[in-house]
């Protein structure tokens, strides 16, 4: 986020915008998640944050944060699908404006959708009379409105993301390649076909990262929503407390790729720029650089 902020590697405002938004929403992943629930879980379990009340605001910013970073990669690869493929829309929908307005959408919306998700728990016990841990409630697997919005919820994340990341990228693809088809010809008409041509490298490189990021979304988020499948279909529910059994080791193995998922898209996004390799290695050097020259 440093890096991006100094403005130096070579994107636009707008992707700059686009990718440091992301990369907040997956820094709330890590927080939200890794830290103040996995980890407080496991080796905090008597801190002040299992408070129920607090235990089941974490719980809703933890959805809220997901939620963002998974809809803010569904809005930069339309915003690539748009600059890529219809050049008269590009000037403008692809500007700084624009995507802080679908920054800003996109953070409210997510917000709204998890406000339920803080009324889902309950505490598991009382201590001196205060409300000990989050616990499902037992409403939540009979109510007919726990039931819809388990199926809401469902439909928005993951499987319209699944569905529009493979859209946008396959239809950027295929103009990609008819491009690339159409300078090959025209080339070849004019009898000066460059087998080096630095505009078909660069339509390639960009294919290559369309695909490594659709299929990192797609592997890694493969095991939750095959469970979400299953909990329409089986008699099984999400969030059961029998560790031992095969529904809830691969509830819980998804759980982990899809905190994964969210720190790799930004990764590949940002890592693939040469200049912000560059900068990462400016960044590194720079401490070396300036203890040798006190020595």
């Amino acid at each position: 986020m440093y890096i991006l902020s100094t403005g130096k590697c070579g994107l636009s405002r707008c992707i700059t915008r686009y990718l440091m938004s992301m990369s907040a929403a997956d820094l709330m992943v890590l927080i939200f998640e890794a830290i103040l629930y996995e980890i407080k879980e496991a080796y905090f379990p008597h801190s002040f944050l299992n408070y129920t009340p607090i235990c089941s605001l974490n719980l809703a910013l933890l959805y809220f944060s997901i939620d963002c970073s998974v809809w803010l990669t569904v809005a930069f690869t339309f915003d690539r699908f748009v600059a890529i493929c219809h050049q008269t829309l590009r000037a403008r929908y692809c500007t700084p404006k624009i995507a802080l307005v679908v920054m800003t959408v996109i953070c409210s919306l997510s917000i709204l959708q998890n406000i339920p998700v803080y009324f889902i728990y309950e505490a598991r016990e009382l201590i001196d009379n205060v409300p000990w841990s989050c616990f499902v409630k037992s409403s939540f697997y009979t109510s007919s409105f726990w039931t819809g919005y388990l199926w809401f919820e469902t439909i928005l994340t993951p499987f319209a993301p699944f569905l529009l990341i493979i859209l946008f990228n396959t239809l950027t693809i295929n103009h990609i390649i008819l491009a690339n088809r159409v300078r090959s010809q025209l080339q070849a008409k004019n009898r000066e076909k460059n087998p080096n041509d630095q505009e078909i490298e660069n339509r390639r490189k960009s294919i290559i990262l369309l695909v490594a990021l659709s299929g990192n979304f797609l592997l890694l988020w493969s095991v939750i929503f095959a469970c979400f499948i299953c909990v329409q279909f089986i008699d099984t529910q999400f969030l059961e407390t029998n560790y031992n059994g095969p529904f809830t080791i691969a509830e819980r193995f998804g759980y982990m790729l899809r905190c994964l998922s969210t720190c790799t898209n930004t990764f590949i996004y940002a890592v693939s720029q040469r200049h912000f390799r560059d900068e990462i290695k400016n960044m590194v050097r720079r401490p070396f650089a300036r203890l040798f020259n006190k020595l």
